[in-house]
């Protein structure tokens, strides 16, 4: 059985591979009337695409996206919405010395030990080429989403990368004007310089991600195991390379008191004010009408030029240099795609909501 559905209510499947002749996403569940178009997905697939600067993979991929169903006359159907994208710049002979032998690092070992059979060739499914189709699944919730709670904007941007933070405060003006979607344009020039050392050394680097949702209405969730946050944690930790995922203060949780981690709370005009938000928004699975905050961890590219150690499928031992076209970051073209599985995540727990709850919330507070 292979798992390559993701949602409840809302639910897409993704499919193909990085050098198969197109991949895409066939997306369930999406409301009738919805205004969609291609050229409204095409800009949050755009942001995704590889070859944007010297930091990202050179593989030249237009990643325009087909709607080849459940859209007529500009608006949704209430049916399967499919959509494709071409790949026309694959270079599968970059690949073959990996036919016989695992990257260390990499998915290639487990895949050929579960399933007997890989798809060498850029790595298949297990390549983070098959984002592109969350990016495609995600420009749809967006739209809905817009329809449904238009004050709604999630944002992502990185942090971190490799042993580098964010210096000084930051400002989210920048997120759109440098290539590594960090809200400091000096922090910006500063891993420029960094992770050029590291694109010319033939290395790579992990990354920091942080995706905020402002605007989510409190209620979304529900206790125990459709928890807005475990959904969240699952989307996030889906994406190909993410090792770890936060919700608020995350980890940092451990190091506070109870006085320190509890946001306590006032009434104000419009209902309950935080004074904080160490919960990420998210308060026994159900979101509290604050933002919802999470971070992901993506560790390095495992496509290296350096000689690293492995074995062959027949069992020898070997050294391994990883030729192709690889980010030497891939923390840079995940935040399009966290922003893309909070937006399905979002989408899927409102329609949830309303269909057990109806609009609005049930319990009334002053």
């Amino acid at each position: 059985m292979s798992m390559n559905t993701f949602g409840h209510l809302f639910r897409f499947t993704t499919w193909g591979e990085s050098h198969g002749p197109a991949l895409g996403a066939t997306v369930d569940g999406c409301p009738p009337g919805i205004g969609i178009n291609e050229e409204m997905l095409q800009v949050w697939l755009d942001k995704r695409k590889p070859g944007t600067s010297k930091f990202t993979t050179q593989r030249r991929e237009p990643d325009q996206v087909e709607i080849l169903s459940g859209v007529f006359e500009g608006k949704t159907t209430g049916t399967p919405i499919q959509l494709m994208i071409r790949n026309t710049d694959q270079r599968s002979k970059d690949y073959g010395e990996i036919a016989q032998a695992f990257r260390p690092g990499h998915a290639d070992i487990t895949y050929f030990q579960k399933y007997g059979i890989r798809d060498y060739r850029g790595g298949g499914r297990s390549s983070a080429r098959e984002t592109a189709a969350r990016v495609a699944a995600g420009g749809v919730a967006r739209a809905v989403l817009a329809d449904l709670l238009p004050g709604l904007e999630i944002k992502g941007y990185m942090t971190q990368i490799g042993p580098h933070g964010i210096e000084g405060s930051r400002d989210m003006a920048e997120i759109d004007n440098n290539p590594f979607w960090v809200p400091s344009a000096t922090t910006a020039e500063k891993w420029a310089t960094y992770l050029d050392g590291i694109r010319k050394s033939g290395s790579s680097v992990g990354a920091i991600v942080e995706v905020v949702a402002k605007g989510v209405p409190a209620g979304l969730g529900a206790p125990i195991y459709a928890k807005l946050d475990t959904d969240l944690a699952a989307a996030m930790m889906s994406i190909n390379a993410v090792k770890a995922v936060e919700i608020g203060e995350g980890m940092n949780a451990a190091c506070l008191t109870g006085e320190e981690n509890a946001d306590e709370m006032r009434m104000g005009p419009d209902g309950p004010e935080f004074g904080s938000n160490h919960a990420g928004g998210i308060l026994g699975g159900i979101s509290t009408g604050q933002d919802v905050v999470v971070r992901f961890a993506v560790k390095p590219t495992s496509s290296i030029l350096t000689p690293r150690k492995t074995v062959t499928k027949s069992g020898e031992d070997t050294d391994l240099i990883t030729k192709g076209r690889h980010d030497p970051c891939v923390g840079i073209r995940a935040v399009p795609v966290g922003e893309a599985m909070m937006a399905c995540v979002i989408l899927d727990h409102l329609l949830l909501h309303r269909g057990q709850i109806g609009e609005g919330l049930r319990g009334k507070i002053g």
